[in-house]
Formats: C-alpha cells, structure tokens, sequence
C-alpha cells in the first residue's frame, strides 16, 4: 500500500452566510438530522461499514488462507465504524488526493488502521476482496437512505400527521363552506377537509416505508468472476445474499439484489424517490389550501414577541411557513423526479453518469425535510376563526338549493332542479325566499319541517363522523 504521510487538513470552515446552498447556510440547523447520514462524511461513513462488514464475513467463510477473526480484531473493526468522525473522512480525503479514487481511498485508510496489529497486516489484502467500486457503492447508498428515510424524513412526516390527526379531531364538528371551482358550494367541516389529507398523506407515507432498499455484492459485471476465479467452488451468491441481508453489524440489514450489471439497476431508488415525490404533491396541495383559508380569514396566524409580519404593513401576518413549504415541496420533487428518472439509465453495463447525480440525494432529501419543518412551523401557528366560519356560511344560503331539490326528486317533484335554479341561480339567495319556496311545496309535512330547520352550517353530510373516524 502506498504511503500516506501528509497530515489530514483542517476542515472547512465555511461560514454559513457564504454557503452556495442555503441548505447548508441559512437552513443548516433544520437538517442538523439529516446531515449524519447524506452527506459525504455519512456516504463515507458507510463505506467503511460494508469494506468492514465484507472484511470479517470472509474470514468466516472457511478459506483456509483467511482464519477467522479474533475476538478482538473484531471488535476493534466494528470500532472503526462505530467511532467513524469528520477526522476520519478529513484522512480519507487527503489520500483522495493522491488515489483520485474515492473507493480505493477508503480502503487504503481502513489499511491504514491495521498498522501494528499483525492480526490484520496479515489479511490486509482481503479488504475489499473481489470487489468492484459499485458493491461498495451501491450498498453505502442504501445504507444512506434508509437511515434518511427511517431516522429523519419518515419521523418528520409522522408528525405532521399528529398534527392533522388533532386538528382534524378538534374540529371534526366545525361547519366549513366548501368551494368548488371558487364557487359556494355543499358545506363540509374543517376537520374533515384535514381527515381528507390525513388520509392522502397516511397511505403516501406507507409507500415510502414499503420501498424495500435494495443492495448487490457481485462484481466488476454482477456475474462473480473475479470471486469464482479465487475459489470457484464457493457459493459465493449465497454468501453474498448473506452479507447484505444478515442483521447489522456484521451484516448490512439490506434486501439482496441478485441480478445487476456493475450498478445496482437503481430501480427501488426511482420507486422511493417517486413515492416521496408523490406524498410532496400532496403537502405543495394542503399548503396552497391552508394558504387560501388564512387569506379567507378561517384561520389566523400567533406571532412570537418581535415577529415582524410585513416590513411595511403592521397589520399583515403573512402566511410565510406554508408559502416556505411550497416553494421547497416544488425544489424536492424537481430534483426527486430528475433522479427517478435518471438514475435507472446506464450505457450497457455501466457508464458514470448516476455518480454526480447520487451524491445529490441529501440536497433532494434536504429540500423535503426542510418543507416539512415549515409546514408543521405553519399549522402549530394557526388559529381557528369560527366567525369567519360562520358569517360566510350565513352569507351563502343558496347551498340549501342542493337538498331542497334532492327532497322534491325524492317525492316526484316535476322540474325540481329546475325551479331551483330559478329561484337561485345569480342572485343573492336569503333564507325568507327559500323558506317560502320548501313551504309551497306538495311534500309531507315531516320532510318540509327537516328542510325548514337545516342551515347552511347544518348542512354537513357525514363530515363530522369522517373527521373523527381517521
């Protein structure tokens, strides 16, 4: 192995109003969560997690140049991993330097770590035993995001939905006027319009999880060649399949991936990224929505002591968070899309190209997160205004025009929707003309009754019930 003598460089400092991504600048302490695990320290991190993991399963395949490990070495190994910090990926970088091999330097540093063990000088030459770049690639980036996925982007989805849950319990009895295209129409409840999300947004979610995160460990092609002309009379498929599916940490905790090229085919890459895409367009959705409610005045905004609501008008709150979440839902999927489609195309057996592009899954991923912690920011700020409420519903009787018409089809009425609509159509609907059109009506008097007392926030259907039902 060549010598490596040069002292790790210090690192950067860059200060966060110099940052070129404001995920690393102004937003850096909302992705505190995430940086662990996508950034390049945490894509090294996990390359030193397989090249190690790969490492002690080999010395228990039963080679007889390659004895079993030590306790000792072993646990010295799964250290490496364990303790893995900014320094260790400094030291890698400055071999990068001189390998111009990103791979190659993490394992020429994991050799380094051998120095003085004889244990392991010994084996040294069984790191990254047979292994193309992309095995240990392709495994760190599984690795990656599903600790993304798991530790941060799922735990933040879930408590937006908390949120919704609440809200659309606490008001699950609030009447809400609807709108259909912009139009007055049939009136729901508040909390049934956030079930509606709650409900879009759960089975969303329940795509991400189900993504199962695929890995291979099969060579320079995915054929085994260099493996089987070692020993070709090892099963190494099977020891393969073991390694990357065998709990963690002598295992990797992954699902086999037994039929590639050099790179894994970045299939379930596109399934997740798409998936998340989806539950995004979701939540840019609810925003618009909730953005339009404030501007309605269902809901006001709680500002902190010394909040400024606009630089110019003292009396605006301005509806920042959802408009944040929107701005950043619409950046996520850009880029999540771009993946999704990209990274499942490669020249015949392998070219480069889904490199540079992988390493932007935490800037797609960050994007989200960032969404997201708006969002929630925005509805932990909101406040029910049931005046609105309710004035817009007493300014909108002519939604009783549905039920009313609905009871005279029922009891045979000729020209019911009809009549109705003369009755309603562009003009200024009061409850005095619609009482005395169901009051001239040939129906039971029973049913005259029931349309006589209905309100527009009355007038809600099932929406109670299904607000509290999610």
């Amino acid at each position: 192995m060549p010598a490596f003598n040069a002292p790790p460089s210090p690192s950067a400092q860059v200060s966060a109003v110099a940052a070129l991504s404001p995920l690393d600048g102004r937003y850096a302490p909302k992705l505190a969560s995430l940086r662990p695990y996508m950034s390049e320290q945490g894509y090294m991190h996990r390359r030193v997690q397989v090249e190690v993991a790969w490492f002690i399963a080999l010395s228990d395949a039963g080679f007889a140049e390659f004895k079993p490990l030590s306790p000792g070495a072993r646990t010295y190994l799964l250290g490496l991993v364990k303790s893995f910090s900014e320094s260790d990926a400094n030291a890698i970088k400055e071999i990068e330097k001189v390998t111009n091999h990103d791979v190659k330097a993490v394992e020429y540093w994991i050799k380094s770590k051998f120095e003085a063990r004889p244990e392991l000088e010994a084996a040294a030459e069984f790191v990254h035993f047979a292994c193309t770049s992309e095995d240990i690639n392709n495994t760190s980036h599984a690795l990656q995001l599903r600790a993304g996925r798991d530790v941060v982007l799922l735990p933040a989805l879930d408590r937006i939905v908390l949120k919704l849950r609440e809200m659309a319990h606490a008001y699950a009895d609030v009447p809400m006027l609807s709108r259909t295209h912009g139009q007055t129409a049939s009136p729901t409840t508040v909390g049934k319009e956030i079930a509606n999300v709650l409900v879009r947004l759960q089975a969303g979610i329940d795509r991400i999880a189900n993504v199962k995160i695929l890995g291979k460990m099969n060579g320079a092609v995915g054929n085994y060649n260099a493996h089987l002309s070692a020993w070709p009379d090892f099963d190494w498929e099977a020891f393969s399949k073991k390694v990357i599916e065998s709990p963690e940490p002598l295992g990797l905790g992954l699902t086999f991936q037994p039929y590639s090229i050099q790179i894994e085919p970045h299939d379930y890459m596109a399934e997740l990224f798409d998936a998340i895409a989806r539950v995004d367009t979701i939540l840019i959705d609810f925003s618009r929505d909730v953005w339009g409610y404030v501007s309605l005045g269902y809901f006001k905004q709680r500002l902190k002591a010394g909040e400024i609501g606009s630089s110019t008008m003292p009396h605006k709150v301005n509806p920042i968070d959802f408009e944040n979440a929107e701005g950043n839902l619409g950046l996520a999927n850009a880029l999540l899309r771009h993946l999704s489609e990209k990274l499942p195309i490669s020249r015949w057996q392998r070219d480069l190209t889904d490199s540079t592009v992988l390493r932007n899954m935490g800037v797609a991923l960050g994007y989200a997160v960032l969404a997201y912690h708006s969002l929630l920011t925005g509805l932990n700020k909101l406040e029910l205004n049931e005046e609105a409420l309710a004035a817009d519903l007493d300014a909108a009787w002519e939604v009783l025009a549905e039920p009313i018409q609905t009871v005279m089809r029922r009891y045979g009425v000729q020209g019911a929707y009809e009549k109705l609509k003369e009755v309603t159509r562009g003009k200024t609907v009061t409850a005095e003309a619609l009482h005395g059109l169901i009051a001239a009506l040939d129906i039971p008097q029973a049913d005259k009754d029931r349309l006589l007392a209905m309100t527009p926030g009355s007038y809600v259907g099932k929406a109670a019930e299904l607000a509290r039902r999610v």
